[in-house]
This record gives structure tokens, sequence and C-alpha cells, in this order.
């Protein structure tokens, strides 16, 4: 029977063949798991196979997960990639390390003032409507700059990077296109904050056309953790 470690190792493979065949370090790319509507004891099992990055999509089950584990694994870092509503926000601004999602000035400074003081700075990562699809959430390419240079002057949040979820297809050609846009995009954030080094793009089914557009973290849930509950 597969396990939840030997599952993870081959995703691991993956990352570093993949990266092989780009010409690039493996160590450049992170392997965020998505743990979304998994039993903590799915998470224990990879953090006992060295997996640390944790993504969480849904705020009350993230919250959850996060205070349950805060001492057994007390060096868990929690990203939190799903939507999130403005009410939400403090939950987030708590128990979070990343917050993946932000693509509103509203909800970047309300992450802001509820961050508790004694915590670090919480990790940004914007996200990007790269399809132009209506059903996803994300700002433009255009609208980027101007949302980075407000989030660029909050204290309590740190400016990581991009995060994108591109037309979900086979097409291998329209993937890359995609994936080369947010690449581009995120060179152009880099050259004006040098703290920028996240592109979180990329997933079980095409880490390897993201790794070779230049990601810098891979979203993989499915492949490590099995197939998803629907909700």
């Amino acid at each position: 029977m597969t396990t939840i470690a030997d599952r993870l190792a081959n995703a691991q493979l993956r990352i570093a063949q993949a990266a092989q065949i780009s010409s690039r370090n493996a160590d450049e790319i992170q392997l965020l798991a998505v743990s979304k509507t998994k039993p903590n004891t799915d998470i224990l099992a990879a953090y006992a196979a060295g997996q640390r990055r944790f993504g969480e999509n849904y705020v009350q089950e993230g919250e959850s997960k996060a205070k349950a584990l805060q001492d057994s694994c007390p060096d868990i870092e929690w990203h939190f990639i799903g939507p999130l509503q403005s009410n939400k926000t403090k939950v987030i601004a708590a128990h979070f390390d990343w917050m993946h999602t932000v693509s509103r000035e509203k909800i970047a400074s309300r992450l802001n003032e509820q961050r508790p003081p004694e915590l670090p700075a919480l990790n940004i990562c914007i996200q990007i409507n790269i399809s132009g699809e209506q059903s996803k959430s994300g700002t433009t390419p255009d609208e980027l700059l101007s949302l980075a240079e407000k989030i660029a002057l909050m204290p309590k949040l740190t400016l990581r990077g991009l995060m994108a979820i591109p037309t979900a297809t086979s097409d291998k050609q329209l993937q890359r296109d995609e994936f080369q846009q947010l690449h581009h995009l995120y060179q152009e954030l880099k050259r004006l904050y040098p703290q920028v080094d996240t592109l979180s793009m990329g997933m079980s089914n095409d880490l390897e056309q993201a790794i070779e557009q230049g990601s810098t973290m891979v979203r993989i849930g499915s492949a490590i953790f099995g197939e998803r509950e629907k909700r």
C-alpha cells in the first residue's frame, strides 16, 4: 500500500526531475502540501516524513488544524490559499504564516491591522487572475503594481510574490503561455521589491510546466493525500 510518505517522496522526485530538465536547482522550488479537507492524521504523517509547509483553503478548518497541531508540530508553516471574505481576515492574521490570495487593498489592510503584534509580519502573495475568467478571484495584471505599492507600505505585512491558478486545460501550450506571463509579472515585481522571492504556481497536474516557466512554489494536494472530499 502506498503511504503519504511514499507519495510525498514521489512529489519531491517530480520536482527534482522537472528542475533538472529546466536546468534549475531543485532547492529553489518549495513544495506546499495542500491539506484542505484532510484529517490531522494525514498532516502528521506528512510532517513525520519531513514536510513542513501546508496549505489550507477554508478559514475555520485551517484555524482548527493550526490550534490542534501547534504543540505537537510547532514548526509547521501554515499557508492560506483559498478565497477570503473580509469578515474572516482576523483568523488568518492570527493563525497563518502566509496568505496567498490577496487581491484587494481592503483585505490587505485588514490583515495588517489585525496581525497580532507578537507575531512576525504576515507573508503575502498577490493573486493574479491570469486567465481573465470571471469565475476566478485575483487582481488583473494591470492593477498589480498599484496593489503591490500599497501592501509594501503596510508594516505588519511582507510582500513575497505572486500566486495564480491558470486555466484548467490539457492544452500544454496555453499552460506555458499563462505561466510565462506570470513569470514576467513576477520578474517585474522582483525588480521593484528586493524581498520578493515567491512565484506560487503549479499543482499536481501541471507542476512540470510551472517549474519550466520559473515557479518557486508548487501546491500539491491530491498527489500526496489522495482525492479530496467534495464540499
